[in-house]
């Protein structure tokens, strides 16, 4: 395996913040100052602006950055194809298949038995609403084993949010490299082009992609809790410029309003020299979020571990919420710790990192999943329910483990894929048939 490391001498360097304006250069110089558009930009480059908002957005939310490549962006696309990747859905999508309604879990995918890279890796499993509207949302899960050398990808329907289970990975965006591990997640914004390689040795490389279709993800509201805990703003990292000056042939893949194509050029496409603005990719260390909980009784919403927020113009209702769950102390008093019993407007997609789960610590596993649709009923096993009701109410901490959910206010509609999928588990509605009546009409807590 070629050693990735040799790409660019700022590979491993961010920028602190979220939502911030950044400027960066690869080259001294680089980077016009005072104006953004120069009548002649130094080192020959040429001036040009993504825009990730409408122009006349309002200031807090109008996001854009000036970008000073090598070649101008149209002569990255020249006559395109049509692409096929059959595995890659898009809402909506009303799949045919006879799976009934139900609680899934699934566990993870089987490793590839040909070569596929990252693009070539990915399976949807869910969609959720109307990609031709930009509402809604898609859940997929990658395995792959081989990197996208001359490949280059950018998605016109929507950001992606990457959540490595397995192996860590190199993403070259045109706006910086940014080396994300298992625990890490990276968020590659809607039109942004990029690769996707491996680092490391080892056989797969896996993990999970929320494809938001909506507003973009940004951090929620504190409310009550104040200026500080939840993910903070200093730990999110976007990369410093780096460029890829590589004249052979290449190919650029973009997908737009669910259909795929493909464009071949004599160069690489990631020639960004320098930039400056606030519409940029960025990396996020799930290990830095401060987990705020009850401190004297009951089990919080699980809205308290939301990380990233995609809103809809329907205040507090999200497109997408990315929760997770990761280590914390309980220490609630007179109370059933783990997540209690509910039914939800919300729409649930989880996924296990590493560890155990604490409401399922049987069967779902590190690479698995599960969806929990709007208004099913869930909650915990019969084993996690006797565990929670007779343990001693100590203090005690959830270690070692890492859950995630990507949850939407749209139903999520299966793939094909998913409901015939070899890793699905036909016996997970089993894991609730020890809860067994309790009720005898007699007067207090049994």
């Amino acid at each position: 395996m070629p050693d990735r490391n040799e790409e660019n001498a700022n590979s491993l360097k961010y920028m602190p913040g979220f939502g911030n304006d950044f400027e960066t250069e690869s080259l001294p110089g680089a980077l016009p100052q005072g104006q953004n558009s120069p009548q002649k930009c130094e080192y020959g480059l040429y001036a040009e602006q993504l825009s990730g908002s409408p122009f006349t957005a309002p200031r807090g939310t109008n996001e854009r950055s000036w970008l000073y490549r090598i070649r101008p962006s149209v002569r990255h696309t020249r006559r395109f194809s049509n692409a096929s990747y059959p595995h890659w859905k898009t809402a909506p999508c009303l799949d045919d298949h006879s799976l009934p309604l139900g609680q899934l879990r699934w566990n993870p995918l089987p490793a590839p038995k040909e070569t596929l890279s990252f693009l070539e890796g990915l399976r949807t499993m869910t969609t959720a609403g109307d990609v031709l509207t930009q509402v809604g949302m898609a859940a997929h899960a990658y395995t792959f084993n081989a990197d996208m050398v001359d490949d280059y990808f950018f998605n016109a329907d929507g950001e992606l949010l990457v959540v490595p289970q397995l192996g860590a990975i190199r993403v070259f965006t045109e706006m910086g490299i940014m080396d994300v591990e298992p625990l890490e997640i990276c968020l590659i914004p809607r039109g942004m082009m990029f690769k996707v390689s491996r680092i490391g040795e080892g056989d797969v490389w896996r993990g999970y992609v929320c494809e938001n279709y909506g507003a973009k993800f940004t951090l929620p509201d504190r409310g009550p809790i104040g200026a500080n805990c939840l993910a903070n703003p200093r730990d999110f990292k976007t990369p410093v410029a780096a460029y890829e000056d590589k004249e052979t042939p290449c190919r650029v893949h973009v997908k737009w309003c669910g259909k795929f194509y493909v464009t071949e050029i004599g160069h690489s496409p990631l020639d960004v020299v320098a930039w400056h603005g606030n519409y940029t990719p960025f990396k996020y260390d799930l290990r830095t979020y401060s987990p705020v909980g009850a401190i004297l009784f009951d089990h919080p919403d699980p809205s308290i571990f939301t990380v990233l927020t995609a809103p809809t113009e329907e205040a507090g209702t999200a497109n997408i919420d990315f929760v997770i769950f990761p280590p914390r102390w309980l220490v609630a008093e007179h109370t059933f710790r783990p997540p209690w019993y509910h039914r939800n407007i919300m729409s649930e997609f989880m996924g296990l990192i590493h560890g155990q789960y604490d409401a399922k610590e049987e069967g779902f596993v590190p690479g698995g999943m599960s969806l929990h649709n709007m208004m099913l009923p869930h909650g915990p096993d019969a084993t996690g329910f006797e565990k929670a009701s007779n343990s001693e109410l100590k203090p005690v901490k959830l270690d070692h483990t890492m859950a995630f959910m990507f949850e939407t206010r749209f139903p999520q509609q299966l793939t094909k894929f998913a409901a015939e999928l070899e890793t699905l588990q036909d016996n997970y509605l089993e894991c609730w048939d020890g809860l067994e009546r309790k009720f005898d009409g007699t007067p207090g807590i049994k």
